[in-house]
This record gives structure tokens, C-alpha cells and sequence, in this order.
């Protein structure tokens, strides 16, 4: 499951700062049962807007994690606020199934 949103950085930030929060609050949320890692990409072309995902065994790990929320995710988070606007993409379900191409030939 991965749960996705979108971080735009306001003005006198830098991504840096989100970042560095991003980091900070990944890592206490990566002790969560059934936590499976995050990352943070960098739009093409608009630096300042990024896209951050949330890797989780489902959707019930989670919403468990928030259900027992941690005062020191919610102080960085609250921190964070300040750089940035964050925006709820969704929560999306691995692919019942996924075709991938073959890798091309080498000669």
C-alpha cells in the first residue's frame, strides 16, 4: 500500500528544510509495524513542489501507526508546517497484477 502526497514549499524555504523534517519524522514512523519505507522526489522543471510516498504492508498497518499517534512525529510535522503546504493524494493498493516490459537485448 502506498500512501502519496504532494509538499509544496513556500516561499523564503527551501526544499532543504522540508527535507530535513521529512527525514527526521520518516525515520520514527519506519519503527511502526508494517512500515516498509518512504521517499521524496523532486517535480521536473518545479523544484519547490515534491511528491512523497509512504510504503506500508497495507492499509490497516497505517491506520493503526495513526491511531497511536507519537508526540515527537506530530512536533516535527507541526514544525514542517511552516515550510510548506501538504496535500493529500490518496492512499493507493498494490496492482492486482503489473506487466513490465522485458529488458531490450543487449549486442
Amino acid at each position: 500500500m502506498k500512501f502519496i502526497f504532494e509538499v509544496h514549499i513556500k516561499d523564503g524555504y527551501q526544499t532543504e528544510d522540508y527535507a530535513h523534517a521529512w527525514v527526521r519524522a520518516s525515520e520514527l514512523i519506519q519503527r511502526a509495524p508494517g512500515a516498509r519505507g518512504t521517499t521524496l522526489h523532486r517535480k521536473l522543471g518545479d523544484p519547490r513542489t515534491l511528491i512523497a510516498i509512504a510504503y506500508w504492508d497495507s492499509k490497516a498497518a497505517r491506520d493503526a501507526m495513526e491511531a497511536r499517534p507519537d508526540p515527537e512525529v506530530a512536533a516535527i510535522i507541526r514544525e514542517a508546517a511552516q515550510y510548506c503546504d501538504i496535500r493529500l493524494i490518496g492512499e493507493f493498493d498494490e496492482p492486482e497484477w503489473c506487466v513490465t516490459p522485458a529488458a531490450p537485448a543487449t549486442p
